[in-house]
């Protein structure tokens, strides 16, 4: 093989290995391994770049880009604006410094941040949150004020739901039936409105008449399913009788309340409250006739239609003839406009024969 390209009786020249040679500048040390007293910080130091652990760094690292910038070009035009940067950064130049002296922190007037410019930018703040809050309540305000009710309204106790199913099964000895006053917090003098139902008994509530509408779905297709007449259709059926009923109850005294200029403070959600009671007596009645037989069954049914109208009739007492001394929300009512509300308050009791009778009924 050697034979092809070299003559006999001459060898190859020898190899020769590359000599390694050495850098001419020094390489910089490594950070020291944190200690006890705490991590070592890695910022230029104030003014001038003396001190402070990183220069040993800082200076190894400019000897080394020295021979870049002659390679480059050199002299003062090299790097431009980067250029001042760079040793801004580096700690050997006269630019800026980018830290609060002795702190570690950033120095924000270097970059054109000052008190004035930060309170302004607090103001702006401050007063696009409030424009946002303005617009939520001009816009949405009346609809927060329609969750705040119902959330009051589901506001009981268990004290409150048994002392109140108690009232409304057997309401002949209860006293008083005025509701309480809220105080406003500012001022004690001066009415918020009503008591919560957790710290009034004679406060409307919308847990009580939404159990006892579930409640009556489930005994109807209990006693559908015990005449072996069950069918998926029975929980539609009786739901959709229960909100029928209801809202034609609620329809119409508020069309008697339209019409007798009767205005009160949330007077459409305790109206639902009040029309949704007669669920429990409806339940007691289909009871009874499951567990005591078809005699008993009218009994039972006409006790707790008398019971519920007597209920409504004190409890909507508050509603059609407000108490002048409450003056929550409410006007003076002349001799006149009392009658005509008296006797609308019976026709609303007369009204619940009929409305017990749909739902009795199955």
């Amino acid at each position: 093989m050697n034979s092809q390209y070299y003559p006999q009786g001459r060898s190859p020249p020898p190899l020769q290995h590359p000599i390694p040679t050495h850098a001419h500048y020094q390489i910089p040390e490594p950070p020291t391994t944190p200690g006890v007293e705490g991590y070592m910080r890695f910022t230029s130091p104030p003014g001038g770049g003396q001190g402070g652990p990183s220069q040993p760094m800082n200076n190894g690292y400019m000897q080394q880009q020295q021979p870049q910038k002659q390679l480059y070009g050199g002299g003062p035009g090299y790097g431009g604006a980067a250029g001042g940067a760079y040793q801004s950064f580096g700690g050997g130049g006269a630019g800026p410094s980018l830290s609060v002296p002795g702190a570690g922190l950033p120095n924000l007037a270097a970059w054109g941040v000052n008190d004035a410019t930060t309170q302004m930018g607090m103001q702006l703040g401050r007063s696009a949150v409030t424009a946002g809050q303005d617009y939520v309540a001009k816009n949405f305000g009346s609809h927060l004020a329609s969750v705040g009710i119902f959330k009051q309204q589901f506001n009981v106790s268990n004290s409150y739901v048994l002392q109140k199913l108690r009232v409304v099964l057997w309401p002949w000895r209860h006293k008083p039936w005025s509701r309480k006053i809220r105080r406003s917090e500012t001022d004690g003098t001066q009415n918020a409105g009503y008591q919560p139902p957790r710290d009034d008994i004679n406060a409307p509530d919308l847990y009580i008449p939404s159990m006892a509408l579930v409640t009556y779905v489930l005994t109807a297709a209990l006693i559908a399913g015990i005449n072996k007449k069950f069918h998926p259709e029975v929980l539609g059926v009786a739901a959709s009788k229960a909100i029928a009923v209801l809202l034609l109850d609620v329809s119409f005294v508020k069309l008697g309340c339209y019409f007798l200029n009767i205005q009160g403070q949330g007077q459409g959600v305790d109206l639902v409250a009040y029309g949704g009671y007669k669920f429990v007596g409806t339940i007691v009645t289909l009871l009874s006739g499951l567990l005591l037989g078809r005699k008993l069954y009218w009994v039972v049914f006409f006790y707790c239609l008398a019971a519920n109208g007597f209920f409504l009739l004190r409890s909507l007492r508050y509603v059609v003839l407000p108490d002048p001394n409450a003056n929550v929300g409410n006007s003076t009512v002349t001799h006149a406009q009392r009658g005509w509300r008296v006797r609308f308050l019976f026709i609303i009791a007369m009204m619940q024969i009929l409305y017990m009778a749909i739902l009795a009924l199955l």
